[in-house]
């Protein structure tokens, strides 16, 4: 492998995108990975082309950002699938998607596991309506909960989730653990006792076991809070327990042979750092891992000449430059001197144009002069030069995680030229995604 190569070594293991989302067995694919390396788009992209490969999807995004939406030409997601138009559905599939609403999907399972009254008056505690809209971890714990009401439904064959941006921890997976264990806590089940205990024995055991601790606690969380908190756990004791039990099934699903975790990155270290990170803590759960999408590769369509070959050939030019005009290689490649921009031509100041033109030659774009087209050319080159660093430093970066985890298959995902906002961006991600050869030279935002 030269030092400008930029296709994956032979002996790195390639990720078929392709027989992962056509294998019916694949009922779950989860893209996770650190903010900002395009897993919306890689999601949405993933579930554009198994829809149009025969698969009945829906993809659920927990990214607050509307760019899903946006790419798939619906006006709004919202807690319910929707049907996305403009897709190709000669094999049999659609696509559907949705934006998990936390406090909706919070409020669904309280209207499915209490009675109306029940369910009222939990609906209504400020407690609960704090919680339920900004408690940490709850987004993510509601996300696991929608995982599972879609894969009980039977309804799609395949269901891509885009997980939330994560810096230090997998919080969709530590979510349900940590939601469950302040349920489960000591805490809770304090406030639970005098409920639980009922009648004047309560009463007796509320004034006489618990007057110095809710005194406290008053102090601390104010009276009305305390109140609108012991009010909610004793309207919630009997759901309680439908928390776990729905966060461990829904944990043991993605742990499941059905499911694909994809870690998504850019070729950058601090992104493939995390990857690693990624890689290592599902390993350490026992998800099953498919691959790592590497995005926004870059490439370049004349990769057989090196960066130091085109900056040596810049100079040559450059030098050849200086002797024609006879500077003696003072003269820079801008045509900059102390007192502005140098005509090549009549070496009068500020007469000349950006390129070394005189304004007679500029305005005659038939008549370039010899120095302007070297000029021109020595310019492509270091440009070229810049871009084949680009590729090495990402090459790189690259071989340093496959060294490190040379089992996990790696897919290259070249970059586009611009950024992705429609079915047919989605498309051209997706021919990516399944691409197995060496990149192309694209440049993107996705």
């Amino acid at each position: 492998m030269t030092s400008d190569d930029t296709t994956l070594d032979d002996s790195a293991p390639r990720l078929e995108v392709d027989a992962l989302l056509d294998d019916p067995r694949t009922r779950i694919v989860v893209c996770c990975g650190s903010g900002g390396v395009g897993k919306t788009t890689t999601a949405a992209a993933l579930g554009v082309r198994a829809a149009e490969r025969g698969r009945k999807v829906v993809v659920l995004t927990i990214d607050p950002a509307r760019r899903l939406a946006q790419s798939m030409g619906i006006s709004e997601l919202d807690n319910v699938p929707r049907q996305v138009k403009g897709v190709d559905e000669a094999a049999g599939g659609e696509l559907h998607a949705m934006m998990l609403d936390m406090k909706r999907t919070f409020d669904e399972i309280v209207e499915g596991h209490a009675d109306a009254d029940r369910a009222r008056a939990i609906l209504e505690n400020p407690f609960y309506q704090s919680l339920s809209a900004g408690f940490a971890g709850t987004q993510e714990y509601m996300a696991m909960e929608k995982l599972g009401q879609l894969r009980a439904s039977n309804e799609w064959d395949l269901i891509v989730v885009d997980t939330p941006p994560s810096r230090s921890a997998l919080d969709f997976l530590d979510a349900p653990k940590r939601l469950g264990s302040f349920l489960d806590g000591k805490f809770i089940r304090v406030l639970m006792a005098p409920a639980k205990v009922g009648g004047r024995a309560g009463m007796k055991f509320l004034n006489v076991g618990m007057s110095m601790m809710t005194g406290t606690l008053s102090k601390l969380m104010g009276g009305q809070l305390l109140r609108d908190v012991q009010t909610f756990v004793a309207a919630m004791d009997t759901m309680f327990g439908g928390f776990r039990t729905r966060a461990d099934a829904t944990y043991r699903l993605l742990q499941a042979p059905g499911t694909a975790f994809l870690v998504v990155a850019a070729p950058e270290r601090d992104a493939l750092r995390e990857a690693a990170y990624f890689v290592e803590r599902l390993a350490a759960e026992q998800m099953p891992l498919a691959g790592l999408v590497l995005n926004r590769v870059h490439g370049s369509g004349a990769a057989q000449l090196s960066a130091e070959r085109a900056l040596a050939a810049a100079e040559t030019l450059g030098e050849g430059l200086a002797e024609d005009d006879g500077t003696d290689g003072v003269h820079t490649e801008n045509n900059l001197e102390p007192t502005g921009i140098v005509d090549l031509d009549g070496g009068k100041d500020a007469s000349g144009t950006p390129g070394g033109l005189s304004p007679a030659a500029a305005a005659d774009p038939a008549a370039p002069t010899s120095a302007s087209a070297a000029q021109l050319a020595a310019g492509l080159l270091r440009l070229h030069a810049e871009r084949m660093q680009v590729l090495a430093r990402e090459r790189r970066t690259r071989d340093r995680f496959t060294a490190l985890h040379p089992e996990v298959p790696v897919t290259e995902v070249a970059a586009l030229p611009g950024d992705v906002h429609d079915l047919a961006g989605l498309r051209a991600i997706g021919d990516r995604l399944a691409l197995t050869g060496a990149t192309t030279d694209h440049d993107t935002d996705d």
